[in-house]
């Protein structure tokens, strides 16, 4: 590797890792506002959300910069197409982090409904989830990774539960139907986060190995 092509892959992994410092702390301050019903705290996340979209353009620009420069090949050239990759993810978990804030900003204005839904359990796992899919990508980590996507059958399960259990309270309380549609479409806000997770966690895993492990569930297994 040329000495101007590992300057600018580590200039990359900087930049990438800094979008997605910032997304999990959009994500953190989601799902404060909506446990602690805090107007404020949603609007903050919501308004927060062009500064990741600009973050996430830069990025973009710097790996096609790396690649029209340099035309990396092997390793480098993964790190760059699973850096794309992992940018475009982690915006797209911004914007549901956004989502949960708009979510979060009507339930603050509805009156609570009779019915424990356990979103701090599942919002824990997305959380770690994502915090461990970066610490893999940082640490060139492969057994991390597979951590990550072995975990998402667990929120899958969370996500399942509460739809059962929301269809219940909508049975017991008619009138509370769209705020309940709400806090349906919240778990499912944090159930797409944990895809998203397990989506970088997958291409760590080919920039590290070559192998695209997408939808093969066994290839997760450490060996």
């Amino acid at each position: 590797m040329s000495h101007h092509l590992q300057k600018a892959i580590a200039q990359l992994k900087t930049s990438l890792l800094r979008v997605g410092t910032r997304v999990e702390e959009s994500l953190r301050e989601a799902v404060t506002a909506l446990n602690q019903r805090d107007r404020e705290k949603a609007q903050a996340v919501i308004d927060s959300d062009d500064a990741i979209d600009q973050m996430e353009v830069e990025v973009e620009e710097e790996c096609l910069k790396i690649l029209a420069l340099h035309q990396p090949v092997a390793s480098d050239l993964r790190f760059i197409v699973a850096s794309l990759k992992i940018n475009n993810d982690l915006e797209r978990v911004g914007d549901l982090a956004v989502n949960i804030s708009e979510r979060a900003l009507y339930i603050a204005q509805q009156s609570p409904v009779d019915v424990v839904l356990d979103f701090q359990a599942m919002a824990t796992k997305a959380q770690w989830m994502l915090n461990n899919s970066l610490n893999a990508l940082v640490q060139q980590d492969i057994d991390l990774a597979r951590q990550v996507c072995l975990a998402d059958d667990e929120v899958d399960d969370m996500n399942r539960e509460m739809y059962v259990q929301v269809q219940d309270a909508i049975k017991r309380n008619p009138e509370k139907i769209e705020l309940l549609i709400h806090l349906l479409s919240t778990s499912r806000h944090l159930e797409r986060i944990a895809d998203l997770a397990t989506n970088i966690a997958e291409d760590v895993i080919y920039m590290i190995e070559g192998e695209i492990v997408r939808h093969r569930t066994e290839s997760y297994q450490a060996e």
